[in-house]
């Protein structure tokens, strides 16, 4: 997959009948095609080849699209609709470096997670790294709120050892508290 992290992206190109060309291979592609491609690790860029303009971004949500449609749910409604409310608020500028952020994150800790995932009750607070992971969440979520912090949501991301000797973990009930507070000053904003 390093191979194709590195390689220019694959070419394709939309033809005023709608049709996609891939330039590599010669021949016409379908929606699914792209999707397969992406998910071996290669990155495409699609334009139209009359006006040159970008279409990327149009046929990646179209793929989306299909796959929802089709019951593959991974985008909740929740998600959904705040991602709706994103574009007509100031949030509108936080949310793209907020979702490459966290996708950067669980890019990152993919690996270890598909490797836990079988075995493990709860994998993702066992998986390893997670403490780091949500370290580094929690500091990008602080630094996202100007420091906003409620007085009693637990301790910093970087506090040490509890009281009985361990260290003490963020409880995923007080960091959805803190999310849902953070979508809520965004859509009054």
């Amino acid at each position: 997959m390093a191979k194709a992290d590195t390689a220019a992206p694959l070419l394709i190109k939309r033809y005023a009948s709608r049709r996609l060309y891939n330039t590599e291979t010669s021949d016409y592609v379908t929606l699914e095609d792209i999707a397969r491609f992406i998910r071996d690790g290669r990155e495409v860029k699609i334009v139209d080849l009359k006006t040159g303009d970008e279409l990327t971004r149009q046929y990646l949500l179209q793929i989306i699209a299909e796959h929802e449609s089709r019951g593959e749910n991974v985008l909740p409604v929740d998600v959904l609709t705040d991602l709706v409310r994103s574009y007509t608020s100031q949030a509108q500028s936080v949310v793209p470096q907020f979702l490459a952020a966290s996708f950067e994150m669980l890019r990152e800790g993919q690996s270890k997670i598909m490797e836990n995932m079988a075995s493990m009750p709860t994998p993702m607070s066992s998986m390893p790294g997670f403490d780091q992971l949500q370290r580094q969440q929690q500091a990008f979520l602080k630094a996202m709120m100007g420091g906003w912090r409620s007085a009693g949501s637990g301790p910093a991301p970087d506090e040490g050892d509890d009281d009985q000797g361990g260290t003490e973990k963020p409880d995923m009930e007080d960091i959805r508290k803190q999310l849902a507070a953070l979508q809520d000053r965004i859509s009054k904003m």
